[in-house]
């Protein structure tokens, strides 16, 4: 399995002297894309109903379970990434850590994933769901992770879009009166002028 992963990350990692339309286009989505995320939940939460602010609520609770999930594998076993066995070539600086699960992937799929199990939510999940298709690609063309490093993402990002789906009477009541709280104590001004829904 492993050198199947290897031969994989070599035939999608960029060459030496890669183009520059296609190394700034990598970037933009390795490094940049998953700013994504903030924008829609932020934007969603402050203009959305109770229902929407809800599904982000939950969708969060996906993206930092998956991030958890991730930190334990990393825990229990490291694997290296290409650049600390000296394979291929590496465009962007990254720290040297364990390369598997993604965790840039596994955030934005866990998000995608999670919005993926509500109706109103569908479209937004499955655009950041394909919007992930290209990260893992980008990630792996500027030397930073292997394909089966997208592969485990993909699987943390079911499982915990999963489980907050199933736990979610356990946490979601407390904490979106608690956001709600906060919400409405910081954006007190904006609420009054319409801006922002209470």
């Amino acid at each position: 399995m492993e050198n199947l992963n290897h031969a994989l990350f070599l035939w999608l990692n960029a060459p030496e002297h890669p183009s520059t339309l296609l190394l700034a286009v990598a970037t933009i989505f390795a490094e940049y894309a998953i700013w994504a995320l903030p924008a829609i939940l932020g934007l969603g939460w402050l203009r959305g109903s109770e229902h929407t602010r809800k599904i982000l609520l939950e969708a969060t609770a996906s993206g930092l379970a998956g991030l958890l999930i991730n930190h334990i594998i990393g825990l229990v076993s490291q694997h290296p990434r290409p650049f600390m066995i000296g394979l291929g070539h590496t465009l962007i600086p990254h720290a040297a850590d364990s390369s598997f699960p993604s965790d840039h992937l596994t955030l934005l799929w866990a998000v995608a994933f999670s919005f993926l199990m509500h109706s109103s939510s569908r479209v937004a999940g499955l655009a950041l769901a394909l919007l992930g298709l290209p990260v893992a690609w980008a990630r792996i063309y500027l030397g930073v992770h292997f394909p089966l490093d997208m592969v485990g993402a993909a699987m943390v990002g079911v499982l915990s879009a999963w489980l907050a789906f199933r736990e979610v009477r356990m946490y979601l009541p407390s904490a979106y009166r608690l956001t709600l709280s906060v919400h409405r104590s910081l954006f007190r001004k904006l609420i009054q002028i319409g801006w922002v829904r209470k």
